[in-house]
């Protein structure tokens, strides 16, 4: 089976989305992009000041054309619409927001330790806000990064889109995108889900 060379994967915060090109780069070779890299300048803390716009797409652009294959995790609606037109294929995470809270709440006590986000903490207040942000995907409207933002962003893509619906590792995620691959499954834009719906969070 091949993999395509330029894949997208986009979902809410804590989908998974840097997991699974983490896993889909180191089993087939692609070089991982991350949208944040290029959307954030790099600050301590980081994550609180945006690059320009035309900026950062150049920069994704450039790095997008240093390498044959890539896989991009992130979401880029909007600022890098540009860079559709070079998607192979995107695939479309969707988890639901308590198992994704779980995640980030994790991730937030690793990248920057319990003592600074608990209560008290110098970095408690940007936390609470992070997570009161990332609960609102299913509810958000287009003026976020939402479940409506991502599926009016989806119906502007060209190439196939594989959706991915439920709590997996990055290894099952991966053997469901191999096996719609395999199926060839990739012949419209909406491949439609890989596996039956997941219970959705209200």
């Amino acid at each position: 089976m091949r993999l395509p060379n330029r894949v997208h994967i986009v979902g809410a915060s804590g989908s998974g989305t840097s997991s699974l090109a983490v896993e889909m780069a180191t089993r087939y070779g692609h070089r991982h992009l991350d949208t944040d890299d290029y959307f954030w300048l790099q600050t301590v803390p980081p994550y609180r000041e945006k690059r320009p716009r035309e900026e950062r797409l150049a920069l994704l652009r450039q790095a997008s054309r240093d390498s044959k294959a890539w896989v991009l995790s992130g979401s880029l609606c909007g600022w890098g619409d540009p860079l559709i037109s070079e998607f192979e294929v995107v695939v479309f995470l969707a988890v639901p927001t308590p198992v994704r809270l779980a995640r980030l709440r994790v991730r937030e006590s690793e990248r920057y330790g319990q003592h600074a986000i608990a209560s008290g903490g110098e970095l408690h207040g940007a936390h609470m806000e992070f997570l009161d942000w990332a609960g609102r995907y299913d509810t958000g409207g287009l003026e976020m990064r939402s479940r409506a933002l991502h599926e009016a962003w989806l119906a502007t893509v060209s190439c196939p889109v594989i959706r991915l619906e439920g709590d997996r590792s990055a290894g099952e995620q991966l053997e469901r995108i191999e096996a719609s691959l395999d199926a060839g499954l990739l012949t419209s834009r909406f491949s439609g889900p890989a596996s039956p719906a997941a219970e959705r969070p209200s």
